[in-house]
Parts: C-alpha cells; structure tokens; sequence
C-alpha cells in the first residue's frame, strides 16, 4: 500500500506585481518613428528653443550679477553734482573742490549741463520764484538722479522758514536723499553728505 505524498507547485519566479507573464516576453523589433525624424525634429524645435532659454538666462545672469554691479560701482565713485548755488552754502560748495579738501578725489566733479549730472546739490535758501527753475534743472537730468538738501535753508526754510516767498524745504519741490546740517555746513560736511549718499545707493544697490 502506497502512502499519498503531498505535491507542492513550482514557485512562480516574481515579476511587476508578483507574477511573470508566461510565454516569452515581447521585443521590439521596428522604432515606432524613425531616428532620422527624432533627430530632424531635434534639430527644427528643441535645439533653437534650448540655445533661446540659455541666451536669456546668460543674459539675465550677467546683467544682474556683472553688468549692473559694476555699473553700480562706477556711478557711486563718480558722481557729477550740479554745478550752480543759490546763496551762501554755495560758498561753502565751491570751498569744498579748492585745494584743501579736494572733493574730486572721491570722484565727484562739477558739471555745468543738468544733462550731465546725477546729483544736485541744493546750497542755499530756495524762494517760490526759483522753485520752477530747479524742478526744470531736475527733471533734465538723467536717470538715476538723487538729491542732497545742503544747509538748514534747503533742509527746512532756515532762518526764513515763516517768510512768505521762501520754500519751507526743498522736499516740498523733490525727492530728497541726504539732509546736512548746518548755517552754512562746511566743506568736510558736505563731502561727509557725499558719502552717506554713496553708502545708501550701495545699500539700495541702483
């Protein structure tokens, strides 16, 4: 008498999800597009399309991170101011390019054309009847343009703060940067003014 064994299955090897497709596995045996049309389409929209991306990703890169940075640089270094005066801090401007404190040697050189300029300088008291003219002076010049208010008369009216015909601060006219004080300040002050000037267009970095 013959005692019944017990079979076990052979185990399926694993497959994706546990099991093997049975039979043999399918192969490809012709590319569904041609490779000569791959590499045509390649060449007609992808091969343009990437050289445009990286254009202007080399051009943005280069007009943030050299182009404006040195240019940045250059305009802070070599600030031409307005060469005009108005009353008696205009001396005290003209005091500061003499000999003895020599503001070109920080860059800064008068020039005569607003259009040449990137900084005004207002030295003196500023009546109603001018204030038109410096509004025309400052719109001439180019950008970017900033403004440095010399003295208590440009800062505030002065002395002449409750007289009807003076301006009670040039900020009432443009857009001031810098405040000195002083009646009038001296040249090492306004070359202190420069300077700040110089550490705020670095820190807004324009």
């Amino acid at each position: 008498m013959t005692t019944p064994t017990a079979s076990v299955a052979p185990a399926k090897p694993p497959g994706p999800e546990g099991l093997r497709p049975e039979g043999p596995l399918p192969t490809v045996t012709q590319a569904a597009v041609p490779f000569i049309e791959i590499e045509t389409l390649r060449a007609r929209e992808f091969l343009p399309a990437a050289r445009e991306a990286l254009t202007s990703l080399i051009a943005e890169q280069g007009q943030t991170k050299v182009i404006r940075p040195v240019f940045n640089w250059a305009g802070r270094n070599s600030l031409f101011p307005l060469h005009w005066g108005l009353a008696c801090c205009a001396i005290e401007f003209a005091a500061a390019f003499g000999g003895r404190w020599d503001a070109e040697r920080f860059g800064v050189v008068p020039r005569s054309s607003p259009r040449q300029c990137d900084l005004m300088i207002v030295n003196g008291t500023v009546t109603w009847k001018v204030a038109h003219k410096l509004i025309t002076l400052y719109e001439q010049m180019p950008e970017p343009k900033w403004v440095i208010a010399m003295g208590n008369c440009a800062t505030g009216g002065g002395p002449f703060r409750t007289a009807y015909s003076v301006v009670p601060g040039v900020d009432k006219l443009v857009p001031v940067d810098v405040y000195i004080a002083g009646c009038p300040p001296r040249p090492e002050a306004m070359l202190d003014g420069i300077l700040k000037l110089e550490q705020l267009i670095r820190e807004r970095k324009e």
